[in-house]
C-alpha cells in the first residue's frame, strides 16, 4: 500500500462513496432519519439556525418541480462526492510510511459516517468543504476577505463550527509567522469577528414558537413533511442553559472512560505523529515555543469540549474533531512548516506493529474492526468492514423479498 497509496486510496474512496450513495438513496424517504430532519430546517418562519441549507433546498425544489427529499438526496450526494474529491486530492501521495497509513485510514475519520449512516452527509461536511478552500487559498487578501464572507456562512449552515475557529487561527499565525501578540495578532482575530457577531446573534435569538409552528406548517402543506428530531429541536433545546443540560442524565464514569479510550486509540497515530513533529526555525511564529506540535494541537481542540458538553451525538463530534486535526497536521507538513524527527520510528512497540506481516493484521482490526457509535450513550461497534457491506446487502435482500 505504501508504493501503490494513491491507487488503492482511490478504490478505499470509490468503494466507501458508493456505499454512502446507496445508503443515503435507501435513507432519503425514511420518515425518522437524522440527516433529513436537520436538512429540513428552513426560513419559512423566520430566521433560526442552519436554516440555509433547507431555505435553498426548498428553492431548488420548486424550481425543477422535485420532491423536497429527492431535493435534498441531490445535494447531499453532490456534497459527499465533492468532499471526498477534496480528500483525495488532499491526502495523494501522503502515504510515505505506515503512521500515515494508519492515522488517515482509522475508523473515527473518513470510514465513520458510512459505517455510522445516521450521521452521514450531516451539514458540517459544508464546513469541511469550506476548510479545504481556504487551504488552497495563496494570498493573505484573499484569505482576509474569505474569512469575512465564507466564514458567517458557515456559521449560517452550522454554527458549532465556531469552536473549531482555533484551527483557522493557528494556520494564520503560523503563514504570517505571528512571532507576539501584537497589532498584526489582532487584525487576524478582527476577520474573525463577523462570523463571531453571528454566532452570538444566533444563539440569543432561538426561533420563537410561532414562527417554528409556522415553519412546520409549511412544511406539512406544501410538502407532505413533518418537522421532527433536528428540526423540533429548534425548540426544545432553544436556550444555552438547555444545551448544556440535556446532556446530564447521560453522563457517568462508562461514559467518560469509554470515549478518553475512543480518543486516545482514535487518535492515538496523529498524538504520536504530532509528538514526533517539529516546527522548522523558517516558519518562526508563536508555536515555535512548543518542543513539538502535540501540545498546541490539544490547545487547539480544547474549545470542542464545548461541543461535547452541549450535544449528545460525541462519536459525531470525535469525527469532526479528528477531521480538523488531521488537516491541520498534515497541511503543515507539506508545507514543509514541520518535519519529522528521525526517532518516530524507533519506539519498540512502532517497530514491533510496522513489521510488515504483523502490520497487516495490526491494520486490518484496527482500521476496519471497530467504530464509536453516534450517541454518547452508545457503545463501541465492531467490524464495520464487515458490517457495511453486509447492511446494504442485507437492504438488498428483504427489498428483493419484499418486491
Amino acid at each position: 500500500m505504501e508504493k501503490n497509496f494513491n491507487k488503492f486510496f482511490l478504490y478505499y474512496l470509490i468503494t466507501l462513496f458508493i456505499f454512502g450513495t446507496f445508503f443515503l438513496y435507501q435513507k432519503h424517504t425514511v420518515g425518522n432519519d437524522s440527516t433529513i430532519s436537520e436538512w429540513l430546517i428552513n426560513y419559512e418562519g423566520g430566521f433560526t439556525k442552519r436554516g440555509i441549507i433547507g431555505q435553498l433546498s426548498i428553492y431548488l425544489s420548486n424550481f425543477f418541480k422535485l420532491t423536497l427529499r429527492e431535493t435534498i438526496l441531490f445535494l447531499q450526494v453532490s456534497i459527499f462526492l465533492t468532499y471526498f474529491y477534496f480528500i483525495y486530492s488532499f491526502f495523494k501521495n501522503l502515504g510515505k510510511n505506515k503512521i500515515f497509513l494508519l492515522s488517515i485510514f482509522t475508523p473515527i475519520f473518513i470510514l465513520y459516517p458510512i459505517a455510522e449512516i445516521e450521521v452521514l452527509i450531516r451539514k458540517e461536511v459544508f464546513i469541511f468543504i469550506f476548510f479545504f478552500l481556504y487551504l488552497i487559498l495563496q494570498k493573505s487578501v484573499h484569505k482576509t476577505i474569505y474569512k469575512i464572507v465564507v466564514l458567517p456562512l458557515s456559521v449560517l449552515i452550522w454554527e458549532p463550527v465556531v469552536f473549531f475557529f482555533s484551527f483557522w487561527l493557528a494556520i494564520d499565525i503560523i503563514e504570517e509567522r505571528i512571532k507576539k501578540i501584537d497589532k498584526n495578532f489582532f487584525k487576524i482575530i478582527l476577520s474573525f469577528l463577523p462570523a463571531f457577531i453571528i454566532c452570538v446573534y444566533i444563539a440569543l435569538n432561538p426561533i420563537s414558537e410561532e414562527n417554528h409552528s409556522y415553519m412546520a406548517w409549511i412544511l406539512k402543506s406544501y410538502f407532505n413533511e413533518n418537522c421532527y428530531m433536528s428540526c423540533s429541536m429548534l425548540i426544545k433545546k432553544s436556550t444555552i442553559i438547555q444545551q448544556f443540560t440535556v446532556n446530564f442524565e447521560s453522563y457517568s464514569f462508562i461514559v467518560f472512560f469509554r470515549y478518553f479510550l475512543i480518543i486516545l486509540i482514535g487518535f492515538g497515530p496523529l498524538f504520536y505523529l504530532a509528538k514526533y513533529s517539529l516546527f522548522l526555525k523558517k516558519s518562526y511564529s508563536l508555536f515555535n515555543n512548543f518542543n513539538n506540535l502535540l501540545v498546541p494541537l490539544l490547545i487547539l481542540l480544547t474549545p470542542a469540549l464545548l461541543l461535547f458538553a452541549m450535544g449528545s451525538d460525541w462519536g459525531r463530534w470525535v469525527n469532526i474533531s479528528y477531521f480538523f486535526s488531521i488537516i491541520f497536521y498534515f497541511y503543515l507538513l507539506k508545507k514543509k512548516f514541520i518535519s519529522l524527527n528521525e526517532n518516530i520510528f524507533k519506539n519498540k512497540l512502532i517497530i514491533l506493529i510496522t513489521k510488515k506481516k504483523l502490520f497487516i493484521i495490526f491494520f486490518i482490526i484496527y482500521c476496519f474492526g471497530w467504530n464509536p457509535k453516534t450517541a454518547i450513550t452508545g457503545d463501541v461497534a465492531s467490524k464495520p468492514g464487515y458490517q457495511i457491506p453486509r447492511k446494504a446487502i442485507k437492504i438488498l435482500y428483504y427489498k428483493h423479498i419484499k418486491d
